[in-house]
């Protein structure tokens, strides 16, 4: 593979992950100062200004490890991790969706739980091809894992 063709993957896996970043935030953004200020939330709850640069941080991670994984021989050796990384991103757009857009706690909550089941599976598959991709996935996992219990403590503190 070039080195052309080695940046361009990045770039479009980059424009992929962050791309992703957007979808969710259409659902989020308008929901931050509206239904989600009106819900009770944790003493623990960050504040709000943290979340943008968390997501990018970890969407930027994601992008390099995913890169990392299809850099060798591109898609025809890395179908199944990166088919898993698709789908792990997939359920993280529609978390947001479900949880902002829908205002559904509940269903964001198990959700939320077939995600970082995603999480886990790519993370793994990630670790099989290189230390790198893999590790640079366990801080998304970690932060999902806390999103988890933030969503599952929001459900229950607003639950009829």
């Amino acid at each position: 593979m070039t080195g052309g063709v080695r940046w361009v993957g990045l770039a479009v896996f980059l424009v992929v992950c962050l791309g992703a970043g957007g979808l969710g935030a259409v659902a989020t953004t308008s929901e931050i100062k509206g239904w989600y200020q009106t819900i009770e939330k944790p003493t623990w709850n960050p504040p709000d200004y943290v979340f943008g640069p968390v997501w990018t941080t970890l969407y930027v991670m994601m992008a390099i490890a995913a890169w990392i994984v299809w850099l060798p021989n591109g898609l025809k050796d890395s179908k199944t991790p990166l088919g898993l990384f698709v789908l792990q991103l997939a359920l993280n757009i529609a978390w947001s969706w479900i949880f902002f857009g829908l205002h559904q706690p509940g269903w964001a909550f198990a959700e939320i739980l077939i995600l970082w089941l995603a999480i886990v599976a790519t993370t793994t598959a990630f670790l099989k091809r290189s230390t790198i991709a893999g590790s640079l996935m366990i801080p998304y996992l970690a932060w999902v894992s806390f999103a988890s219990v933030l969503n599952f403590t929001i459900w229950r503190l607003n639950a009829g």
